[in-house]
C-alpha cells in the first residue's frame, strides 16, 4: 500500500501582468497557507518520504514553504512535466519513481490535472482550492503499478479553510 498526497499550489499573485503564468509568484494569503500546509502534515504524522513538484515557481515555492513547516528533510524534485499536467501526465511522473521503499509521495501541481487525477482514481469529484491537500490511499506495491484503472480511497483532506 502506498500514500499519495496531493496538493494544489497555494494562492498565486495575478499583479504583475508582465510576467507569463509559469513565473507567478505565491501572493500574500499563498505566502500564509503553504506553510499551514506543513504544519497540518507534522502534526498529523503524514510528512511524505518524497516531494515532487511542478517547477512553475507558484508550485515550487508551495512545495518549499510546506516541506519546511513539516520539518522535511529530503529532496524537493523538480518535475516540468508536472506543470499544467493532465492525470495520465501526473501518473507518468509517479510510474517514474524508482525509490520504491518511498511508502508516501507528495506531488504539488495544478488544477485542473490534480482534481481530474482524484476524481478518476477514487470515482468522485473532490474540489481542490489553491493549498487543497488530499491524501489517498493506493492499492500497489511499486510506483510503476499506479494506473488510473485502480481504485483508491481517500485517508486525509485538509483545504485553508479547515
Amino acid at each position: 500500500m502506498k500514500r499519495l498526497l496531493i496538493l494544489r499550489h497555494a494562492k498565486s499573485d495575478w499583479g504583475d501582468s508582465s510576467l507569463d503564468d509559469w513565473q507567478r509568484p505565491l501572493s500574500g494569503r499563498g505566502i500564509n497557507d503553504a506553510p499551514r500546509v506543513g504544519e497540518m502534515l507534522r502534526e498529523r504524522s503524514s510528512i511524505p518520504d518524497l516531494i515532487i513538484t511542478s517547477d512553475a515557481i507558484r508550485a515550487r515555492s508551495t512545495a518549499e514553504a510546506a516541506a519546511e513547516a513539516a520539518g522535511y528533510t529530503g529532496e524537493i524534485l523538480l518535475e516540468p512535466d508536472l506543470y499544467l499536467a493532465t492525470p495520465d501526465a501526473i501518473v507518468d511522473v509517479l510510474n517514474s519513481v524508482a525509490d520504491d521503499s518511498a511508502g508516501a509521495v507528495m506531488i504539488v501541481g495544478h488544477n485542473p490535472g490534480l482534481e481530474g487525477l482524484i476524481a478518476q482514481l477514487i470515482g468522485d469529484f473532490q474540489p481542490m482550492p489553491t493549498a487543497a491537500l488530499v491524501q489517498l490511499a493506493l492499492p500497489i506495491e511499486r510506483w510503476r503499478d499506479l494506473d488510473l484503472s485502480l481504485s483508491a480511497s481517500v485517508v486525509d483532506t485538509w483545504r485553508p479553510g479547515d
